[in-house]
């Protein structure tokens, strides 16, 4: 029995595992990328086109994988797993390469004079301490003078001169300069683009200014200064007056403890009670809210009476009924 015919249908349906083809195939399996040089036929491109690519995408797949399987290995709790080489393929970026960042005005002095960067340590050597202590911060040297306990004073000081203070405000000053001469080098170098300043300004604005007890009512405006949007203030509305007014800092111990008996009443009201009964299992059926309802705000005994058909104490419209004139 000749089974050929069967054997080369079934294997035409299987390729090979090699990829054969005029110009080999460049692989690199750093970035796991097969790429194709050889032209395109473009015979069988228009022929089918579907066809076509998949056959191309076919081989290179191919010829990656066979790459990979002859690749040292390694193994793992998952199996043996390929070890990558490095790629070799540059791939582009995707942004361009960023700008060299312009030198500060001490930059440029330096290095016009040859003066080599040198990073400070944070530790400094104590000698009263014989240790090593914080060059700034908390317990640093430079609030040595402000934390000692001896200052000396001169002759010609006024009566209120206080070292420790004078010490301090200096030491404030130095951090303005310097936070001045930072603020100066970034503007310099335009780092940063006039609208990102302008809202940054904006915003630096609207945290000073909710940082008032009046969250910044009655603070002086700049000129063109736009009102802060999204800023709740905490005020009360006076009977005399429609504006609305804020409440002092500071208030009596009569008025804060009206307020909190207030409180407290509001929240034993039976109107405004916080504790709420639990439902039932039968649904949510608001009991007290459908018998207000059905009884148009006269109760649930009113109701009762009217359901029984009677209106008043004795079924009719006497004294006690509601119909008399006496009262229930």
């Amino acid at each position: 029995m000749d089974v050929s015919n069967i054997l080369a249908t079934h294997a035409a349906k299987f390729q090979s595992v090699t990829v054969e083809k005029d110009t080999p195939l460049e692989i690199d399996a750093g970035l796991l990328l097969a790429s194709d040089p050889n032209p395109i036929e473009e015979e069988t491109y228009k022929e089918n086109l579907e066809d076509h690519l998949q056959s191309l995408a076919r081989d290179g797949a191919q010829a990656l994988i066979s790459a990979l399987f002859s690749l040292p290995t390694k193994q793992s709790p998952h199996g043996p797993l390929a070890i990558l080489p490095r790629p070799v393929f540059q791939l582009p970026r995707a942004k361009p390469l960023p700008k060299p960042k312009p030198q500060t005005k001490w930059e440029k002095f330096a290095a016009a004079k040859g003066i080599q960067h040198k990073v400070r340590d944070k530790k400094i050597w104590d000698e009263e301490k014989q240790d090593w202590v914080n060059r700034w911060g908390r317990n640093g040297k430079n609030r040595e003078v402000e934390e000692q306990w001896i200052h000396e004073v001169p002759l010609n000081a006024d009566v209120d001169y206080d070292p420790r203070k004078v010490a301090r405000d200096e030491r404030k000053e130095r951090i303005a300069k310097n936070e001045k001469k930072h603020q100066q080098n970034i503007a310099r170098s335009g780092t940063a683009s006039r609208d990102e300043r302008k809202s940054e300004i904006e915003k630096t604005l609207a945290t000073t200014r909710i940082s008032t007890a009046s969250m910044g009512k009655f603070d002086k405006r700049l000129e063109g200064e736009k009102k802060v949007r999204g800023v709740k203030r905490k005020c009360h509305y006076s009977q005399n007056l429609k504006l609305s007014q804020f409440d002092p800092n500071e208030a009596s111990v009569e008025s804060e403890k009206k307020a909190s008996l207030d409180l407290l009443s509001k929240m034993d009201s039976d109107k405004n009670k916080m504790r709420r009964e639990p439902r039932t299992e039968e649904g949510d059926l608001n009991v007290r809210k459908a018998v207000k309802f059905a009884s148009k705000g006269r109760g649930g005994i009113a109701l009762g009476r009217e359901m029984s058909g009677g209106r008043g104490r004795g079924g009719g419209r006497g004294r006690g009924g509601r119909g008399g004139r006496g009262r229930s």
